[in-house]
């Protein structure tokens, strides 16, 4: 029984990049779905795809390798089940000073930290990737 599926998520994301693999294969969910989509939107990630088998789904993953190091070097999570995270739009903080990305939980969907403090939405800060 798995208590946080994102963190989950996460820590596949995680090991898969600091071993130089080229794929991840993820249990689907809407919500792990949309961070992999930001992380593709920002350049971590080469590829995400929605593999069905009957009434089962997963993700499949593609990252971005090179010959010695891909783009992801941390990934962290921040809010979790038993201690929830929620900031405003101001206090949205800037991972390594702008050179990786926080992904938000808003009431208008799942965001970078930079398009939330666009749209001025704050929401549950979910993790960094850097």
């Amino acid at each position: 029984m798995v208590t946080d599926p994102v963190a989950d998520f996460l820590t596949q994301l995680r090991n898969a990049a600091r071993a130089n693999k080229s794929e991840v294969i993820a249990p689907y969910s809407n919500l792990k779905n949309d961070i992999a989509k930001i992380f593709k939107q920002e350049g971590y990630l080469q590829e995400v795809e929605v593999l069905k088998k009957g009434n089962k789904a997963d993700l499949k993953i593609t990252l971005k390798t090179s010959s010695r190091r891909g783009p992801i070097t941390q990934i962290i999570r921040i809010s979790k089940p038993g201690r929830r995270r929620y900031v405003g739009s101001q206090e949205i903080p800037k991972v390594l000073g702008g050179l990786g990305v926080a992904v938000v939980s808003t009431s208008r969907g799942i965001m970078s930290g930079h398009e939330a403090r666009k749209q001025k939405v704050g929401g549950e800060l979910l993790c960094y990737i850097a």
